[in-house]
């Protein structure tokens, strides 16, 4: 385990007013995964990142990295600690007056490297972000994404156990987001770091993150592997992730909700249905996406008995159990 987060909580006093930015945060990180934090402008989320190497001390509740907790530690204890700790900013910064090699190589330089061992670790980090045409070249010669790279390989270059991105990827148009993303991801299967992103946007976790944590007003209101979410009907984050859509009421059939995991994928599970147990399904809207190695799906749909006995708990329980036993869950709305 990377992270351990224990019931942290965050206030801002200004007067007698108290502003609760964190609620009793818990979350666990797991050593090598991809962990997303999503919610909108104002739920938290980059205050919970700044609580995570204690840019911002919690008020209350303890942040372990590994079996060290870092709100006890003292200033000193604390600077040798963050070493541990890699951070990708939203708008690069960047040192303007130097090199892309001598930005990369600025955090080795303060922590005392020699120069033979800081211009090595360039060298293999320039190579690892794909910049090694542009070594020599200074911010203001570099696109939005080979910026963010020079921030990315600035940030890995004391090895970290951990990379904190905080809207790493935001100022990016989206085709360069995508690259950006999949060099994230490169560097979680190669390096084995963990990678912490924080975002507002669906597509960053959809597209790289392993679990993922929604929060709202300072509080966790759901958290998950992607599967899971996906296929959990009450997970406001999985209809986030792949909407199904809203009810649409019929006088003569059952609106449901199937949720499933690679299940439609194997089997023509709805035709045998209808087949079986000689009941109408119409698919009303949803979808599949393919989410790290599965197919994750959530449909909206509605059932019709050729009987007239749409209504019938009978027919329920019948599609209900049909499907179950082929790995898809019901939810009658």
């Amino acid at each position: 385990m990377v992270f351990s987060i224990e019931s942290v909580s965050k206030e801002y006093r200004s007067g007698t007013k108290v502003l609760h930015a964190l609620d009793s945060v818990s979350l666990k990180i797991e050593d090598g995964e991809i962990f997303g934090i999503i919610g909108k402008s104002g739920a938290g989320k980059s205050t919970l990142l700044r609580c995570l190497n204690l840019l911002e001390r919690p008020t209350s509740g303890r942040i372990l990295l590994g079996d060290t907790d870092l709100t006890a530690l003292s200033p000193a204890q604390l600077r040798d600690t963050r070493k541990r700790i890699g951070v990708v900013f939203q708008h690069f910064n960047l040192l303007h007056s130097r090199s892309v090699a001598a930005n990369i190589a600025f955090p080795l330089e303060v922590a005392g490297y020699s120069r033979a061992d800081r211009r090595a670790r360039v060298d293999e980090l320039i190579e690892l972000v794909g910049l090694e045409d542009r070594r020599d070249a200074f911010p203001s010669q570099l696109s939005g994404g080979q910026k963010q790279r020079v921030g990315i390989a600035r940030a890995l270059a004391a090895s970290p156990d951990v990379l904190l991105c905080d809207e790493a990827t935001s100022a990016l148009d989206s085709d360069t987001t995508d690259s950006i993303l999949d060099l994230l991801a490169d560097l979680n299967r190669r390096l084995g770091v963990t990678i912490v992103l924080i975002t507002h946007e669906l597509n960053v976790v959809r597209r790289i993150c392993h679990r993922a944590a929604l929060i709202d007003q300072g509080r966790i209101v759901d958290e998950g592997t992607l599967t899971e979410l996906v296929a959990d009907p009450d997970s406001p984050l999985g209809e986030a992730l792949l909407p199904a859509g809203t009810v649409r009421t019929s006088p003569t059939g059952i609106p449901a909700l199937l949720t499933f995991v690679d299940s439609l994928s194997t089997s023509p599970v709805i035709s045998q249905l209808s087949r079986d147990l000689d009941v109408d399904v119409t698919v009303i809207s949803g979808g599949i996406e393919d989410i790290g190695a599965h197919q994750v799906g959530r449909l909206r749909v509605e059932f019709a008995s050729h009987t007239g006995l749409a209504n019938d708990e009978e027919t329920r329980k019948s599609v209900e159990e049909h499907l179950s036993q082929r790995g898809v869950k019901v939810t009658f709305s």
